[in-house]
């Protein structure tokens, strides 16, 4: 039997006219959805039992918003922005605990992509990982909300340029230039902290 399609699934499970939508429908949707919000939010909360509760926030919010979603985007950037609001209500709430940036979130791919966040030389590749990665969390949380979120999204998660627009609501050339200089910050930082010499700003 032929997958059903995001789109379809929505038209399912949407409300109308007073009526409940198909839950098994909506039901399809969390599950495919789930893991990949559960990551998000873990990276952007830094607390497990923060990012389950922000993760069913995400899915309740997105219910109650079923009848917004006009399939003019892709599903799961539309659940990305609901989830990264989600997030930044709660950190400034103060809701979210203050740990290292890969607390409860270790895994390779995510390891990878940290890796090669800041510029590297000879000098870094020659440092531990845990000097490094630690360095690297401190030097996230200097970032200002909107360089740290937009890093977590292409850095981080993976998202490409084009789809952070649609889910940040932001050009791709504003996406770009906020990469840019996270990065460009980040690089100072570790820098000013002997890891490595110094970088371009290029």
């Amino acid at each position: 039997m032929a997958k059903i399609s995001d789109r379809d699934l929505v038209l399912r499970a949407r409300p109308t006219d007073g009526t409940p939508g198909d839950g098994r429908a909506f039901g399809e949707i969390v599950r495919a959805h789930q893991k990949q919000i559960y990551r998000l939010a873990v990276h952007m909360l830094r607390d497990r039992t923060e990012a389950e509760d922000a993760t069913q926030e995400t899915f309740l919010r997105a219910y109650r918003a079923l009848g917004q979603f006009e399939g003019k985007s892709q599903l799961y950037t539309w659940l990305h922005r609901i989830g990264i609001h989600v997030c930044l209500n709660r950190i400034r709430a103060g809701r979210a605990v203050s740990r290292p940036l890969l607390h409860g979130a270790r895994d390779a791919e995510t390891d990878a992509r940290l890796e090669a966040l800041p510029p590297s030389d000879d000098g870094e590749a020659a440092l531990s990982r845990r000097e490094l990665y630690t360095a690297l969390a401190e030097g996230v949380d200097t970032l200002s909300e909107t360089l740290r979120t937009t890093l977590i999204v292409v850095c981080i998660e993976g998202f490409s340029h084009d789809e952070a627009a649609e889910i940040l609501g932001a050009p791709v050339g504003t996406i770009a230039w906020r990469v840019h200089e996270a990065r460009r910050k980040l690089g100072e930082y570790l820098s000013a902290r002997g890891f490595g010499g110094d970088h371009d700003e290029t």
